[in-house]
């Protein structure tokens, strides 16, 4: 069955780093776009970056632009989002989702039809 499972969320101080997985089973990653997104409280869902199935193009949110690099380890079926020069605004629960390709910049929460559960990124002192 299609899963993601989101890891390597945590508690971190401003302008300290993390790197995010996201592990796919049931299907092969690399022939899917798949999208980063963060939701803090009582917020909507936004789109942090995406990387796209073909020659693993990638956008960001001009929010993260710089500081935030999405990769994908086909060996691994796993994507990464690794996140530098955290702020407090990063704050949020990030998800990724499985969508067709990374059409818009950044990606739209609609285009995706598969999510894994989140996990919490904190910056605070």
């Amino acid at each position: 069955q299609l899963q993601l499972v989101e890891s390597g969320g945590g508690l971190v101080q401003p302008g300290g780093s993390l790197r995010l997985s996201c592990a796919a089973s049931g299907f092969t990653l690399d022939y899917f776009a798949i999208g980063w997104f963060r939701q803090a409280p009582g917020k909507e869902r936004e789109g942090v970056s995406c990387i796209s199935n073909s020659r693993g193009i990638t956008n960001y949110a001009d929010s993260v632009k710089g500081r935030f690099t999405v990769s994908r380890d086909s060996a691994k079926n796993t994507v990464y989002l690794q996140m530098n020069s955290l702020k407090s605004e990063d704050t949020a629960v990030y998800y990724c989702g499985k969508g067709r390709s990374c059409a818009t910049i950044p990606p739209l929460p609609s285009f995706f039809d598969s999510w894994g559960q989140g996990t919490q990124v904190t910056v605070s002192s």
